[in-house]
């Protein structure tokens, strides 16, 4: 796997040798790995893998806070069932809330006796997750040869070669380059799947293939058909021949059977269909049957991150191997740089910091669901984060669960290591904070700073590496920028002399990252060492920084 360039100036890179740690190698959020993982997901603590439960515990505690009621009147969802896995062990399997806790769309809560609280083997509609089995379904036809990833699509599928669609290739409908509109009302305008589908078809994009990026459930509607055409199967029985059965997943699928239906979270009230709870929400999903490209698959938390263990694993898991490593590593490349912002793979969606959140990489993979569903995928940690909401139940009006899913993904992240390169590491916790060197020699006309940086910040968000000569008057040196190396760089910079050097953190409006982490802070000039940080720990001043130890 690829890692991509830090954004700062560096002059070398080392490798840390992590410390030991009872139960295990301690986890490093700032050692990367660059190859697969070969791991059966198995139960323990966040300990035995050398996670500190503290940022996990905070995450669970703010997931729960969001079940409660707020000044809007309503919590922000029901329920949820939150899933923390790293290196093959899955830490923290929590339900917390209500699988099935309102009566109407007005949101009348049902007596406390008529309501199912969540449990870890709660079924949840995945949505738009479901996009995702859909595409490691035809990536599979990929691999029996049934087409090429730049074939047009109306070479199989004669009928889609309409009105624009006709140079429209299988790699632009997996990365949302097609041009196809994000939506169409099938279940409402057309009375039968055949007209239905028949309408995908049809439709004229609203831009020229390969011009944009928009993300669109037609696109997926339109390979959930294609992978029928290829194989002569429907698309539910691909997911299970394909995916399903060799991973053992014995709750995963569409329409899933009515025995099942105590164990499944409500969704939304709609007029004619009451409470939804054991069929698709989605309402094109459910006019063609329950089982469609782009949404209609039912699964646990437990076995959703099975699926994602198998991704972080090349392709297998438990001995079975459901798609080939090269085959996984094109679902993990990004093919929209064209169109910064929606890095995009072949079905999955890459280096998202607004669900993803200090997990985000260039490497992170992952999708939501409009139902309330995450999977957040980092192969950088072998980790997998997963938040599954009812957020819909009864109303999908009732807010964004966004910051519920990056509360989710910063925690397994803050759970990470980032360990010093040397005795003492200083990080940054308020915007405008400043780490300040004490006051230097003036005995040389030039000096040389260096320090070691571990840097993952938000794009925006900085670290300003500043020098003063009076005292009062700065001027910039440095700055310290960029994310999704996750390695100690050392930098050093050559400079007219001065009394002082400070790091100034300078937030921006993004999310948030890991952090930055500054260490080993040492200045020479021609004389010798007129500063060792390491060695003299009052020769820095932090004010809004603090001292860190992982």
């Amino acid at each position: 796997m690829r890692i991509p360039a830090l954004l700062i100036a560096t002059t070398m890179t080392l490798g840390v040798t992590a410390p030991a740690h009872a139960g295990g190698r301690e986890a490093r959020f700032d050692q990367p790995h660059d190859d697969w993982s070969h791991s059966v997901l198995r139960t323990g603590t966040p300990r035995h893998v050398g996670l500190d439960p503290a940022p996990l515990d905070a995450a669970l505690a703010q997931i729960e806070r969001y079940t409660v009621p707020d000044a809007t009147g309503h919590p922000l969802f029901a329920g949820a069932v939150t899933l923390f896995a790293h290196d093959g062990v899955v830490v923290t399997h929590e339900p917390t809330g209500w699988a099935v806790r309102y009566g109407d769309a007005a949101g009348t809560e049902l007596p406390e006796d008529q309501r199912v609280p969540m449990a870890p083997d709660t079924i949840f509609d995945l949505a738009s997750i479901s996009k995702l089995f859909t595409s490691v379904v035809v990536m599979r036809q990929h691999e029996l040869g049934r087409f090429g990833l730049d074939d047009p699509v109306a070479r199989h599928l004669p009928e889609f070669g309409v009105n624009g669609k006709e140079s429209i290739t299988v790699r632009q409908l997996l990365t949302h380059t097609s041009g196809l509109v994000a939506w169409l009302p099938l279940w409402s305008q057309y009375p039968d799947v055949p007209s239905r589908l028949k309408a995908v078809m049809d439709t004229t994009p609203s831009s020229p293939p390969g011009t944009k990026y928009l993300y669109s459930d037609l696109n997926l509607i339109t390979l959930g058909v294609l992978v029928q055409k290829w194989s002569g199967k429907t698309l539910d029985q691909l997911v299970r021949e394909d995916i399903t059965q060799p991973l053992g997943l014995v709750d995963t699928g569409y329409n899933p059977p009515a025995a099942k239906l105590d164990r499944i979270a409500a969704t939304e009230y709609q007029a004619g269909r009451g409470i939804i709870r054991g069929t698709v929400h989605d309402e094109n999903a459910w006019s063609l049957g329950g089982v469609a490209g782009h949404a209609g698959v039912f699964s646990t938390a437990r076995e959703l991150a099975v699926l994602g263990q198998a991704i972080l694993n090349g392709g297998a898991y438990a001995g079975a191997r459901i798609l080939r490593e090269d085959t996984v590593e094109l679902m993990l490349t990004d093919f929209n740089q064209a169109f910064p912002g929606n890095s995009h793979g072949l079905g999955f969606e890459l280096d998202q910091r607004w669900y993803m959140g200090a997990l985000t990489s260039p490497r992170a993979a992952g999708h939501t669901g409009y139902t309330g569903t995450t999977l957040v995928l980092d192969p950088l940690s072998r980790s997998i984060a997963i938040l599954l909401t009812n957020r819909v139940h009864p109303s999908r009006n009732w807010g964004s669960i966004n910051p519920a899913r990056r509360v989710a993904a910063d925690g397994l992240a803050k759970a990470l290591a980032v360990r010093p390169r040397h005795g003492t590491a200083w990080t940054p916790e308020t915007a405008g904070g400043t780490l300040t060197t004490r006051e230097l020699p003036q005995r040389a006309e030039r000096q040389r700073l260096s320090f070691w940086a571990f840097v993952d910040l938000d794009p925006g968000d900085r670290v300003v590496v500043e020098a003063t000569g009076d005292g009062s008057t700065w001027r910039e040196v440095r700055v310290l920028a960029g994310y999704g190396e996750r390695r100690w760089t050392k930098v050093e910079v050559d400079t007219e002399s001065a009394t002082k050097f400070r790091w100034r953190y300078v937030r921006g409006t993004g999310y948030g990252g890991r952090g930055v982490y500054v260490d080993a802070v040492r200045v020479t000039d021609e004389r010798g060492v007129a500063l060792d940080a390491e060695r003299e720990p009052a020769g820095t001043h932090p004010e809004g920084w603090r001292a860190a130890d992982r």
